[in-house]
């Protein structure tokens, strides 16, 4: 009886390993089908943040393309301004380059003058020149005159000393020695006109040099006011120049823009579509949507 009791018990031990095992299948069994209604539940719920994320993002990009239909207003109120400017720098262009123009003619007037002056001022320094060398010359015949005179002096003093005798001798070297003094007095009133004349020519060439210093000076001015009419010249060709940069950034970034918004438009109404079929999906089926 023992015998047969225990092969009954592992009988039944074998049949409830077997029943044990049935229920692990249907436990695996039922948490799979847990799990997949809770895959379901958690696709239900992204879908439904989708949803509202969707919803939002499309409340924004219709706040974008607003605000982008405001920028876009505005460059264009910023073209046109861009415009005007553009046109009333070009006029000022033509303006600075008729003055510029005419500065350069009165510069060209102004250095032929200065040219003919310094013409002038060589000729009067050459003249000057040669007045001083006729002094210099004058004045080295004075020196060789008085030399002579003080040797025939010596002469004469010699001559009286030793013969007295001959005053016809002394009477002659008297005369001679007069009419010496008398063409040195002459020597020296031509000096004098010579030493007028230097001073008369130097005193003209100092007025030359001043009337062609201030030529000098009001063509530095000239040159100054060339340089800084080029400089504004400069400044407003670059100023145009960037100002019209300015306008292909406008309008490239307008481009853009509009690229933008097209695409924009075609993702809002993607996006609208996918929301009407999802929609009509939920409206369709009533066990999905509970």
């Amino acid at each position: 009886i023992i015998k047969r009791q225990r092969q009954e018990l592992k009988l039944l031990i074998a049949e409830l390993k077997d029943r044990d095992e049935e229920l692990n299948d249907m436990v695996a069994v039922h948490e799979r089908h847990i799990q997949a209604w809770e895959d379901d539940r958690q696709k239900i719920l992204t879908l439904a943040e989708r949803c509202s994320l969707l919803t939002s993002e499309l409340n924004e990009r219709n706040a974008i393309i607003k605000s982008l239909n405001k920028k876009l207003k505005l460059l264009e109120s910023q073209h046109n301004d861009s415009k005007i400017t553009l046109e009333n720098t070009q006029q000022k262009f033509k303006e600075l380059t008729q003055k510029i123009s005419d500065s350069s003619v009165h510069c060209q007037a102004l250095e032929e003058k200065n040219q003919s002056l310094h013409c002038s001022i060589l000729e009067l320094s050459a003249k000057t020149g040669q007045l001083q060398a006729r002094e210099q010359e004058l004045l080295t015949m004075l020196q060789l005159k008085d030399k002579a005179l003080i040797e025939t002096t010596d002469q004469i003093t010699e001559v009286t000393s030793k013969f007295k005798t001959l005053e016809g001798a002394l009477r002659a070297a008297k005369l001679e020695e007069f009419s010496r003094n008398r063409e040195q007095e002459d020597l020296k009133l031509t000096l004098n006109n010579v030493v007028f004349q230097v001073n008369k020519m130097k005193d003209v060439l100092y007025e030359k040099m001043k009337e062609s210093s201030k030529h000098q000076e009001e063509i530095n001015h000239l040159k100054q006011e060339n340089g800084c009419l080029r400089s504004e010249l400069i400044l407003a060709v670059e100023e145009a120049q960037r100002k019209d940069q300015l306008y292909q950034f406008a309008k490239s970034k307008q481009v853009r823009i509009e690229k933008e918004l097209s695409s924009l438009r075609q993702v809002c109404v993607k996006q609208q579509r996918d929301l009407r079929l999802l929609h009509v999906n939920l409206d369709s089926s009533p066990d999905y949507r509970q």
